[in-house]
């Protein structure tokens, strides 16, 4: 069977497959998306739904902040709940502390600093031994187990056709085969994720991707409401706005000395809260090509010890899982055409929910220049 009608299929329904056929769409294109499972269970909904923006530097912050905007124009036109309270930093050490200084001398009015008993209030509890915080209010936030069929759910009422529980089988200039026929389309683009090298395993090897494995939980609050994401001194080593900081070091020199295991398990202490109340806490970070099958306690007991140690209370866990998403040493993103009108495009840095918005609208508008 061949389906006829296509101005561009999207393989994956993550959010930058979503993306991609939003812009696209809007473009006034024939869109069709191919998603293998029955609805988007990837990355997209194993995540803390932040959209931490002010914590970028350079090109990320470019596209971060494009995607910003498109949130929350997406979040008007989808009735898509788009959360505006923004992030708080807390420091708990004199290095971290100096770090939000010098972050806040550097971009002005994006980041606020907080006195300990301010960011309390703005945080809905007080993490013992704070010795600094600074609030990044243009940080959004949205429910990443909603957010994905929300989406979907809008791009069908634009016109989108979706073929879900559809594996690609072969892409071809103008043609994808799939377990459900095949489908002529002017262009493609492959947004498949950490799975790039299923369909480009070249490109896969050339741009050293990997999947990043990371570990996270959801536990009940100890605290009641937390209105903005919260981010922690390791968070400071992960973002390069705050990496690129020259109290950087400090703080990396510190944890190797006194916590070294929050390093060798790559953690990235930060929570979220859901809309029932739940917090969402994590995460780890391991890579390889090839996921480990097995789970080491010890990296969940680490995240769950040391957040405990930020309520300065004991947490219970509901809910356990694995996140993957690509990762490149490389580049942040990996757009490329391996064959004649067929676009790869993957965020390589785990912050897909950040910039796949503000990717994709470069990326289209690079490919109707072209078409």
């Amino acid at each position: 069977m061949v389906e006829l009608g296509s101005d561009l299929v999207v393989v994956g329904a993550g959010i930058v497959g979503l993306s991609h056929a939003l812009h696209a769409v809007r473009a006034g294109l024939r869109v069709t998306v191919v998603e293998r499972d029955e609805r988007a269970v990837g990355a997209s909904v194993r995540n803390f739904g932040h959209i931490c923006t002010t914590a970028q530097a350079g090109e990320v912050l470019e596209l971060a902040e494009a995607a910003r905007e498109e949130w929350l124009r997406l979040g008007a036109e989808a009735a898509l709940p788009i959360l505006e309270h923004g992030t708080v930093v807390v420091a708990r050490t004199g290095a971290q502390a100096r770090l939000l200084e010098e972050f806040a001398a550097e971009r002005g009015d994006a980041v606020r600093p907080l006195t300990s008993r301010a960011a309390g209030e703005l945080l809905g509890f007080a993490p013992p031994g704070i010795a600094a915080a600074a609030h990044l209010p243009a940080d959004l936030r949205v429910d990443p187990l909603t957010a994905s069929a929300r989406i979907a759910a809008h791009l069908e009422g634009l016109g989108v056709v979706f073929r879900w529980r559809t594996n690609v089988l072969a892409l071809e200039p103008g043609l994808v085969s799939t377990t459900r026929g095949t489908i002529r389309t002017a262009r493609t683009v492959v947004a498949v994720g950490h799975d790039v090298d299923r369909f480009f395993p070249d490109v896969a090897d050339e741009h050293r991707l990997v999947r990043c494995r990371l570990r996270m939980l959801e536990v009940d609050a100890p605290a009641g409401a937390v209105p903005p994401a919260v981010l922690t001194g390791t968070s400071m080593l992960r973002y390069d706005g705050l990496s690129q900081q020259p109290s950087a070091a400090d703080v990396r020199a510190e944890l190797l000395a006194g916590s070294p295991a929050l390093l060798e398990q790559g953690v990235n202490l930060m929570l979220t809260q859901r809309p029932d109340g739940r917090l969402v806490i994590g995460d780890t970070h391991h890579s390889a090509v090839t996921e480990d099958p097995f789970e080491d306690e010890t990296s969940d007991a680490l995240v769950l010890a040391e957040m405990e140690r930020l309520f300065g209370a004991p947490l219970t866990v509901r809910r356990r899982w694995r996140g993957v998403y690509a990762s490149s040493p490389k580049a942040p993103f990996l757009v490329t055409e391996p064959i004649p009108g067929v676009t790869v495009a993957s965020v390589t840095t785990g912050i897909g929910m950040t910039t796949a918005l503000g990717l994709a609208k470069r990326t289209l508008a690079g490919l109707l220049v072209t078409t």
